[in-house]
């Protein structure tokens, strides 16, 4: 009897501990919904339908090694990926800290600036004001609260959007207005689409940098709770199988509502805001505006908070270890700021361009890809890890086969650069 109530209460327990875990790949989730998905996957369905759903799926699982590496490592060590790198040599983390500089402050514009568009729908204010009221709002709200309060509010906003999205497509499918049959869509399998295509992948799921924000998030939650390497690998598998879901519900969304309606979208921020929710609300019903608009903000600013909190973490992180020196809460906040402050001059440099920025950000990381592809690919097969948590042979493999593809798209993009 008492054998009974203890195997009873470990059942219970186990899933109860499970979603204790969760947290750390919820919050890579909601960086990754952003510009790939509301943008580029949407934009993708608007213009070519479901051709390009089977690519987006393909994407996340080729990069799927790479990025588990966050998890993997951290869970198996105790250790983040940038304690890795820097124990591989110091010149490894000098290169990654190069690299997220950069990548720092252009992501950051560019999911600060498409959530001020995002906003000028509901606040009638010059997109570069948002942005900057953007900006300060997701400062207060890490700076205030730290991690405890992003991991609490991101899964109410992954939550919200989840349900929301999936009504979205729900309403969509049973929609009457639907695209005639006899409507040809457009190939993207054409030269000119190099562009578009190279875009699309740099950001689905994410840039693979993230992994390391997902380790240090991961480092975060254990300072509260204990989670193994399985419960590690679990919160990771659930936040990346949600965002591979969610990019083919936001192509669906395009494909169902926006395929076929003769309308291009608008490089202005303001313009591009609008056109996407009028596409939505011309086919879903005017009574939908409220809820179509709400899942875009949602969506984006929740990667606008974990996009410059992750980035100012690694770029803080990084300075430690290669400084020797200890955490600081306010020079992590001074990392916010500089970061955020940077990110709004390239706002105001693009004046409102919102495509031009983002397709910059977006072919800018898939270009810097193969470089934290490698670093991360490294560390899972070095041997300093123990061999039960190296990669096996079909992750091996499938990181193979990530690595020709990453490579040949970049080498494509770059000869297709030239020919412009």
């Amino acid at each position: 009897m008492e054998k009974s109530a203890s195997t009873q209460s470990s059942s219970l327990s186990q899933p109860v501990s499970l979603l204790t875990a969760i947290g750390p790949g919820i919050l890579m989730a909601a960086a990754a919904i952003g510009a790939s998905h509301l943008v580029a996957s949407t934009r993708a369905g608007a213009e070519f339908g479901w051709q390009l759903a089977w690519l987006i799926l393909a994407v996340n699982l080729l990069k799927y090694p790479f990025f588990a590496a966050g998890a993997r490592y951290t869970a198996a060590t105790g250790q983040s990926l940038l304690q890795g790198y820097l124990q591989q040599g110091r010149g490894y983390l000098l290169l990654f800290m190069v690299l997220n500089s950069i990548a720092a402050v252009a992501s950051t514009a560019g999911v600060a600036m498409l959530t001020a568009a995002m906003l000028s729908l509901f606040v009638p204010l010059a997109i570069d004001v948002l942005a900057l009221i953007v900006l300060v709002s997701s400062l207060l709200l890490l700076t205030l609260g730290h991690y405890a309060l992003l991991d609490k509010v991101t899964k109410v906003i992954m939550l919200l959007l989840t349900i929301t999205t999936l009504i979205a497509v729900m309403l969509a499918f049973n929609s009457s207005a639907s695209i005639a049959p006899e409507i040809a869509s457009a190939s993207p399998w054409q030269w000119a689409q190099i562009g578009f295509l190279v875009a699309m992948m740099g950001w689905m799921p994410a840039p693979i940098e993230v992994s390391t924000w997902n380790s240090l998030w991961l480092l975060e939650k254990q300072k509260t709770h204990h989670i193994s390497p399985q419960q590690s690998l679990f919160d990771f598998n659930l936040g990346y199988a949600t965002t591979a879901v969610l990019a083919v519900v936001f192509l669906a969304l395009g494909a169902l509502v926006m395929h076929g309606s003769g309308e291009e979208f608008s490089a202005s921020g303001v313009k591009f805001a609008a056109q996407l929710i009028d596409m939505y609300t011309h086919v879903l019903g005017e009574q939908t505006r409220l809820l179509i608009g709400s899942v875009a903000l949602l969506c984006i600013f929740s990667t606008t908070v974990t996009v410059i909190d992750g980035y100012s973490r690694t770029l803080d992180h990084g300075y430690q270890l290669l400084s020797k020196q200890n955490s600081s809460n306010s020079r992590l906040t001074i990392t916010m700021l500089t970061v955020s402050a940077l990110g709004l001059g390239i706002i105001l440099f693009f004046k409102g361009a919102l495509l031009p920025l983002l397709e910059f950000v977006m072919i800018l990381a898939f270009l810097t890809t193969v470089v934290f592809a490698w670093l991360n690919y490294k560390l899972m097969t070095c041997d300093a890890l123990p061999k039960a948590q190296q990669y096996g042979t079909r992750m091996k493999v499938l990181s193979a086969l990530g690595f020709i593809y990453l490579i040949s798209f970049a080498l494509l993009f770059l000869y297709w650069l030239g020919t412009k």
